[in-house]
């Protein structure tokens, strides 16, 4: 199988992560995309991120439409601070007959020598990068990269956790359901969002 791997804190996940993985699984005919919410992101630094089991549980409810999707528990099960190369290894040793094919912007394309062992991770894995119109893709590494463009969706989960913390709407932004769960649990502060 050919798996597309989307790692991020998806604090809350949003009709732009969804959008964003279903072109690139039919773009590049890969059979899943597996959503992978970081335990402790490496380099985000937000004191008030929720937790990994409530984002985990966020971006259940997000993808459950889609027979595509899967939310992997591989971040949550193992703790701490995540680094791509670590996941990666263990998911090869998990699922020696997979495929797999890791999800970046193409902004972070530029940050890739910066990676912890990325020597190793590009043998063992393809790296997607998103390209916004416009982009020059870059050469770095380029004979482990596939370039796919996508249009812009001004959209993040900061202004999301923004909006609702204001008390604002959030209805369009984000699957009703998760909607739902972030209004109940009061995520994000005192506004708890509509």
């Amino acid at each position: 199988m050919k798996i597309g791997l989307f790692g991020g804190t998806f604090d809350p996940p949003h009709h732009g992560h969804m959008m964003l993985a279903e072109h690139i699984r039919v773009e590049c005919e890969l059979d899943q995309v597996w959503f992978i919410p970081v335990s402790t992101p490496p380099h985000k630094k937000r004191s008030d991120m929720s937790s990994v089991d409530e984002r985990f549980e966020l971006v259940t409810v997000a993808i459950r439409s889609n027979p595509h999707f899967h939310v992997s528990t591989i971040e949550r099960d193992r703790g701490g601070r995540s680094y791509t190369i670590d996941t990666v290894k263990q998911l090869k040793e998990e699922y020696p007959a997979h495929e797999f094919f890791f999800i970046i912007g193409g902004d972070m394309v530029e940050s890739l020598p910066t990676w912890a062992g990325i020597e190793e991770l590009v043998n063992l894995i393809t790296f997607i990068g998103v390209n916004r119109p416009g982009y020059s893709p870059s050469p770095v590494y380029k004979d482990h990269l596939i370039h796919i463009d996508f249009p812009p969706i001004d959209l993040s989960s900061t202004d999301i956790r923004q909006r609702v913390k204001e008390g604002k709407s959030i209805r369009y932004f984000v699957q009703d359901e998760v909607a739902e769960m972030i209004k109940e649990s009061r995520l994000y502060g005192e506004g708890s969002g509509t």
